[in-house]
């Protein structure tokens, strides 16, 4: 007898052509630090502090072709802040980064979830590695890359204390709200950037009410080789009001490197932060504020200006050289600063104070044993000027110094990456 037809269904697995990619890291910070007169001068009749900081960081990430997911959770704390018997640390462990991202086309994508929103030389908008617990937002990201090096990035955040069910203040020591937006251009071997952002903070008015003030940064950013020449120049504005006082303020930045050898660089530059006088009565705030930028990196290691501090006063005139000697494994750097107040600074009788602020020389160091294992180290002294002593308190004829050490360890713990099966219906007919 003649069999018809015989339908019948083979399954198998076979590999696709989109995989799969995991990974995963660990990072370990151990810093020792010896503070005598870092972030402030140090007063008479106190000692210099001394502290083992640590972060503890693991990463974990997933991508294909389209998706890709990233979490970073860390501990950050001292040495001895909880006894060493523990029922739980001082320090919990918090999230560092957690976002989730989807490539919608070759050209464009989407992400959204905490993040780290860094741009250019980190000036503005940075993650602040050299902090322990960094710097990230909780945000909506849209990236779009109309052609080749061109890149336009627009970025959203709205923040919350809590969930709750009618409107509550935000009384967290950051941004209610913010909207970026930044374009990115590549011209043969220089860069052009320009960035606008708004920023959002609630404050008490002396009515007892909530308000929100918009402060707004905008400018652009260049970097340039030509030669054995390289470097950058930024200018920003900023704009708006904050705590009902109008905001008018602006920076400009130049650095410039010559490349001496393969391994020898020297270089020179300055910032020009505008400040508002201490004898100002206009209530107009004239001081520039960089508001996310990694600014430990600018502005002398030692941390007097703008890093948690100096803000809204009389701004910072900081010329600098830096000279290095760079190889694969080890390098060193030498950078003087010279600081002077970009407005007029006066003591508690009125007396208008000389502009000069201090001299800062920064020494570093850095040698790494392996790919995931290297030490840092460095030594920095403030010399002080009357005028600092004015802004700050404390003696500025005591000796200011500050000395670290870092290991950092950071091995991949594993990467790998894995076809991705799909099941596939075959149907097939057999006739006799």
């Amino acid at each position: 007898m003649k069999r018809s037809l015989l339908l019948f269904t083979a399954l198998f697995i076979y590999l696709s052509s989109s995989a799969q990619t995991f990974d995963a890291d660990l990072q370990v910070r151990p810093r020792f630090e010896y503070r005598n007169g870092y972030k402030t001068l140090l007063p008479e009749n106190t000692d210099a502090a001394a502290q083992v900081s640590q972060r503890s960081r693991i990463t974990l990430g997933y991508r294909d072709e389209a998706l890709t997911v990233k979490f970073s959770g860390q501990s950050v704390g001292v040495w001895g802040d909880s006894p060493s018997m523990r029922l739980e640390d001082r320090n919990a462990f918090s999230v560092f980064e957690a976002y989730g991202q989807y490539q919608v086309s070759e050209n464009f994508l989407f992400r959204a979830g905490r993040q780290v929103l860094s741009y250019d030389n980190q000036r503005i908008l940075g993650q602040v590695d050299w902090a322990q617990q960094g710097q990230s937002h909780d945000a909506v990201l849209l990236s779009w890359k109309p052609a080749h090096k061109h890149r336009l990035d627009i970025a959203a955040a709205y923040n919350a204390e809590a969930e709750s069910l009618i409107d509550a203040p935000y009384r967290v020591n950051s941004y209610q709200n913010l909207q970026m937006a930044w374009y990115h251009m590549d011209v043969n071997n220089v860069g052009f950037s320009f960035l606008l952002m708004n920023a959002g903070y609630e404050f008490d008015t002396p009515q007892a009410d909530r308000e929100t003030d918009y402060i707004q940064t905008f400018g652009a950013f260049h970097n340039f080789v030509s030669g054995k020449f390289y470097g950058n120049v930024g200018a920003y504005g900023q704009a708006g009001s904050r705590t009902n006082r109008d905001v008018s303020a602006w920076y400009a930045g130049l650095d410039v490197h010559y490349k001496v050898s393969e391994n020898w660089r020297a270089g020179l530059g300055g910032e020009y932060l505008s400040g508002t006088d201490m004898d100002d009565t206009s209530g107009e705030i004239k001081s520039f504020t960089p508001l996310f930028g990694t600014n430990h990196a600018f502005n002398g290691h030692m941390d007097y200006f703008y890093v948690g501090n100096h803000q809204n006063t009389v701004g910072l005139l900081d010329l600098y050289g830096k000279f290095s000697y760079i190889t694969p494994k080890f390098e060193f750097s030498l950078m003087p600063h010279v600081f002077s107040s970009a407005a007029k600074v006066v003591d508690a009788a009125g007396n208008e104070q000389d502009s000069y602020l201090g001299t800062e020389i920064d020494l570093s160091a850095g040698y790494k044993f392996r790919k995931d294992f290297g030490i840092s180290f460095g030594y920095s002294q403030m010399f002080g000027g009357d005028s600092l002593e004015v802004l700050k308190g404390g003696d500025s004829g005591r000796v200011q110094n500050w000395a670290w050490v870092m290991l950092n360890f950071s091995p991949k713990l594993f990467s790998f990456t894995k076809t991705k099966p799909q099941t596939q219906v075959i149907n097939c007919s057999n006739s006799n």
